[in-house]
């Protein structure tokens, strides 16, 4: 279960070029305003001189505006990219999902359990399978079929949806369409998949069938954000579990979508926590 402050608390991350005294002043800004610090982590990449930090933090009689308001010096000074959040604000969450519900049964139920910080406005398909799922859960479903012809459109109504929903964060809970590269330059950060990912790598149909048949020891998943380079993008999460020949081709897709869901929730969990930080290519995560 989540842990529900008593108190008003806050995350702020930042990414600065390294210098002296930042953690001094993120610290002196806490404790000047009445603030009391109970969770602190850092990390200076040497190879590129970038400082990242994630401070979490208990203050009463200030809100979130009025901290991102007063805070903004600070951050100049050292010349910080930086966000402040409420613990409390859950990330709302924009499902999309094909024909395959394992990672998006396994996230409504973490999410009714309050094991995910998150709010799930709607639930995006290209096909109706789900739609009685969403129903169940009370979760508006939106139907947003795609051909090679209605893509562009198909992609509007994704922004659409996003903005008019204030959706923080898009999901590709095993959603099997190729994202533009102009779609995922407007979710860059803020859009995150879940793929098989083997030793070797098999692609294409049933890739549980291929690995099988090539007698591999080890499956695995992914969780990485969007990019225009297909599954290239900045990876959050990976995990694999160890398979043997007594598995036939049903029972290793089984022990594959178990570890897809895992690691795809924990990506959530960490991304909604606010404890995933860019670094160009890669990913700092305060975990």
């Amino acid at each position: 279960m989540n842990h529900q402050p008593t108190s008003d608390e806050y995350v702020l991350t930042l990414t600065c070029p390294e210098a002296p005294g930042i953690v001094f002043a993120v610290s002196r800004f806490v404790m000047e305003h009445g603030g009391n610090i109970s969770a602190s982590q850092q990390f200076d990449d040497r190879l590129t001189d970038r400082f990242f930090m994630r401070v979490q933090f208990r203050l009463d009689g200030a809100g979130v505006e009025q901290l991102r308001q007063e805070f903004a010096p600070v951050a100049s000074q050292f010349a910080m990219a930086w966000q402040l959040h409420d613990v409390r604000t859950p990330t709302r969450t924009l499902l999309m999902v094909s024909k395959f519900g394992h990672c998006l049964n396994d996230l409504l139920f973490r999410t009714s359990t309050g094991a995910l910080n998150i709010e799930i406005p709607a639930i995006v398909s290209n096909h109706r399978d789900f739609e009685g799922v969403a129903e169940a859960n009370g979760i508006a479903f939106h139907h947003v079929p795609v051909t090679p012809d209605t893509k562009p459109e198909a992609e509007a109504r994704l922004l659409e949806l996003v903005d008019e929903l204030d959706v923080d964060l898009v999901v590709l809970a095993r959603y099997m369409q190729v994202l533009s590269d102009e779609l995922c330059g407007k979710l860059e950060g803020r859009a995150i998949n879940i793929h098989h990912s083997f030793l070797p790598s098999f692609k294409g149909a049933k890739p549980y069938h291929q690995a099988h048949a090539r007698g591999v020891k080890l499956v695995g998943a992914t969780a990485h954000y969007v990019t225009a380079d297909l599954d290239e993008g900045p990876i959050i999460e990976q995990d694999v579990v160890r398979v043997d020949h007594s598995l036939d081709p049903a029972a290793m897709t089984s022990a594959g979508r178990d570890v897809e869901a895992q690691v795809l929730a924990r990506a959530i969990r960490w991304h909604s926590e606010h404890r995933v930080l860019l670094d160009r290519h890669h990913t700092v995560v305060f975990r």
